[in-house]
């Protein structure tokens, strides 16, 4: 039997709600979006119209799969993050409201700076660094990623939002020593992989089963990462330079100890909406 598009929206708004998806309606919108072929506008204005039997098939098969696990962002293949919209694949993190808190206090730290040279390590998706850019017009930003798939995604994100000219990409490995050639940052920003490998098989099979393991596997206490940053890309830092990193649970005292172990003062923490310490961040003092 026949739908309309509001009705279809409605029943797989119940059905989402009723198998405890989280945010049901958002969910519910961005497949029928995808699924229709329409921009959320255009859902509205056709709410009352019958759906096409091509419709109705689509987005059963993207209900199935989300039901079964797999995140929204993946099906429909992009996510909005801090206002701005970005591709997304499998080889990179989806963003989450939780790296917000990091992407503010990047920018606040940006916005001290006259024309600031900036960094987001790690980057994934560039979702931190190209917000840095967006909201910081002065600002010349630099994707460090590893993963060959997710440097395309960070180079696609930077032509969708019009930021070629202000925020480039580079294939580097935060675990390993900078390259001179890289220059000097005033700041470097990074939400490194953070999950101790024994935890990962333990968490939502929303990520457990589609999240890149890469971008996850902090190594044995998650905090491989941390150690190999704080070390390594210190001297890539220019003196009095700002470091700032997203934590996992339980980890923020430990990134602290690590950052004040070499050279960096003031270090904070900062919590994220759900009152979990997930910021640490410090400057770099002239001399250890």
């Amino acid at each position: 039997m026949a739908s309309t598009y509001n009705n279809l929206y409605l029943d797989l708004r119940q059905r989402f709600r009723e198998a405890g998806v989280f945010d049901p309606n958002r969910a519910a919108r961005e497949l029928m979006c995808a699924a229709s072929g329409k921009t959320r506008e255009e859902l509205v204005r056709d709410g009352q119209l019958y759906a096409p039997p091509e419709t109705e098939r689509a987005l059963e098969d993207l209900a199935r799969r989300h039901l079964a696990g797999e995140p929204v962002a993946y099906l429909i293949g992009e996510w909005e993050f801090y206002g701005l919209p970005l591709d997304i694949s499998r080889a990179v993190l989806i963003p989450r409201p939780d790296t917000e808190v990091l992407t503010e206090r990047a920018i606040e730290a940006a916005q001290g700076y006259d024309e600031p040279r900036v960094l987001d390590l790690c980057a994934g998706s560039g979702c931190i660094g190209l917000a840095i850019a967006k909201h910081v017009p002065n600002a010349r930003v630099l994707l460090g990623e590893l993963d060959e798939e997710a440097v395309k995604i960070c180079r696609q994100n930077v032509r969708r939002n019009d930021l070629s000219a202000r925020v480039s990409v580079v294939r580097v490995d935060a675990r390993e020593k900078p390259s001179r050639q890289l220059g000097e940052f005033d700041i470097i920003v990074s939400n490194p992989p953070y999950i101790p490998t024994g935890d990962i098989e333990t968490l939502d099979v929303s990520v457990r089963d589609h999240e890149p393991r890469l971008a996850l596997d902090g190594g044995a206490d998650g905090l491989d990462f941390y150690r190999a940053i704080v070390t390594q890309w210190r001297e890539a830092l220019r003196p009095y330079g700002k470091l700032l990193f997203e934590v996992g649970i339980g980890e923020a005292d430990a990134v602290l100890r690590l950052m004040r172990g070499n050279g960096f003062g003031d270090v904070q923490i900062l919590k994220d909406l759900n009152g979990i310490p997930r910021v640490v961040y410090g400057t770099l003092w002239d001399e250890i």
